[in-house]
């Protein structure tokens, strides 16, 4: 089997909400999101997708995705779609780093996998664990009572697990954290996301004043060294995300103890093929796992299902659903949540069909 061609799209994705914040008065009203179609020679098609946060989350921007494919596509063409760490070594050599470029033609290419296969993409990476996956639901920065609101009503929707976007003012975060647990039930989960968005002595006042309280702390401050200075000074669980972009990273973490969860975002790995060495190596040091990506739609949440429906259950912490966040459909068939939770699909690959209606006409192509 051979890639015969390319086609890349632009989208626009509303939020429900109107608008997403998070540290450091950062937002975003519209997502800008890729979606890629791998054609092959065998008329059989895979769908990917990548949407950065914005372009002050991570070093990835929409616009930039769709640049690096035009550069990267037409070296793909003639290769085996089949064989994805050939693949994803090809993709490595001819396009150094940029592994978010690369993340909607490995996840389009194990779509068709999944269709040569005749098995959902999540038999592929490992097996299914049980009925469905857990969900988490990130509750944008607001004033205090407003997130408790918020998160009340997600909760009411079967949503147990939180992510309350913090990193501001330390003495406003305090409040955010204290107002959204005392309204949470036991068993319940919160998690204080920072974003990277305070400094040390900032992120010092915060776990000492919220060290009586039920809550994990995620991604406090920028760099590596600086969370594990907070790490070492408190005893709340921790999480590490922005940092979290390699097996390196992720070996350096475990061997300093420097979080007890990770976040695996299929972008930031490069793909799935990348993202699921990621995960089996968590798996085999005992480490927890959000299974995400950075932002998306409906293609990104079928990826996103079937990486989490794949990870044995004790190490899955949560997972998301990014379809529900947007007004707009992409594709037929992806999963949608049922009660705080989802399923991924059991139809051979991704499980779903693009909209071609909704995503309009190419707005860059290359063939054979």
């Amino acid at each position: 089997m051979k890639i015969t061609g390319l086609k890349v799209y632009q989208v626009d994705l509303p939020l429900h909400e109107g608008n997403y914040s998070w540290s450091e008065g950062k937002s975003v009203d519209v997502f800008d999101s890729t979606v890629v179609v791998v054609e092959t020679d065998s008329d059989i098609t895979g769908t990917g997708e990548v949407c950065p946060l914005g372009p002050v989350y991570l070093p990835a921007y929409a616009a930039g995705a769709r640049t690096g494919l035009q550069e990267l596509g037409p070296q793909l063409l003639g290769e085996d779609p089949t064989q994805l760490v050939k693949l994803n070594r090809t993709m490595d050599r001819v396009l150094k780093g940029h592994p978010y470029v690369k993340s909607a033609v490995d996840m389009a290419c194990w779509d068709i996998l999944g269709k040569v296969a005749g098995l959902p993409v999540c038999s592929l990476l490992g097996g299914r664990y049980g009925e469905d996956v857990v969900l988490y639901r990130a509750i944008s920065q607001r004033p205090a009572d407003e997130m408790a609101q918020n998160v009340a009503d997600y909760r009411s929707e079967g949503y147990r697990r939180f992510q309350l976007k913090v990193g501001g003012r330390p003495d406003d975060d305090i409040e955010r954290i204290r107002a959204v647990r005392e309204i949470l039930e036991p068993g319940d989960k919160l998690i204080a996301d920072a974003n990277t968005g305070w400094l040390m002595h900032e992120a010092m006042r915060v776990v000492n004043a919220v060290r009586d309280v039920d809550v994990y702390i995620e991604q406090p401050c920028p760099s590596y060294e600086q969370c594990l200075s907070i790490r070492r000074n408190t005893t709340l669980p921790f999480v590490l995300d922005e940092v979290i972009d390699s097996v390196d990273a992720i070996l350096k973490g475990a061997a300093d103890g420097a979080m007890d969860v990770v976040n695996i975002k299929i972008s930031k790995f490069g793909g799935l093929t990348k993202a699921k060495q990621a995960r089996d190596l968590c798996v085999s040091l005992g480490i927890a796992m959000t299974i995400e990506d950075s932002w998306g739609g409906d293609i990104i949440t079928a990826a996103i299902s079937h990486l989490a429906h794949s990870t044995p259950t004790e190490y899955l912490f949560t997972s998301t659903d990014f379809n529900s966040y947007v007004t707009q459909s992409i594709a037929d068939g992806a999963p949608h949540r049922v009660n705080g939770r989802m399923s991924a699909s059991t139809e051979p690959g991704l499980g779903i069909a693009p909209k071609l209606d909704v995503l309009g006409d190419p707005v860059w192509e290359c063939r054979l």
